[in-house]
């Protein structure tokens, strides 16, 4: 894998907002970091031999996919809440000018 530039170690926005949320879920003590890496290298392994390419994007979607199933799996959050978030944002992606910032509608 390439890895991202020591001055710049998030080529996204969001993967440093994951980043930081799945720390702080860990601080709170809603898992373990052993815990968190166990799986996330399960991730990895399955990406991997699905014949994944090795990119950052790779790593950060991996990073998401154990997330959202350590939230499931933690009953931190339920299916349809984050199928419904998701649905939010790829329409407010869609829906935002190019180069400007994503922001979700008010609910």
């Amino acid at each position: 894998m390439n890895l991202p530039d020591p001055d710049a170690p998030f080529a996204e926005p969001w993967h440093a907002q994951i980043f930081a949320l799945t720390h702080k879920l860990a601080q709170a003590g809603h898992y373990t970091w052993p815990e968190w890496a166990a799986r996330f290298a399960a991730q990895r392994a399955t990406s991997a031999r699905d014949a994944a390419p090795d990119l950052e994007a790779t790593y950060y979607d991996d990073w998401l996919r154990t997330f959202e199933q350590l939230l499931l799996d933690k009953a931190l959050a339920d299916k349809a809440s984050l199928d419904a978030l998701k649905a939010a944002w790829t329409e407010a992606y869609l829906e935002t000018p190019h180069g400007k910032p994503v922001q979700l509608k008010a609910r």
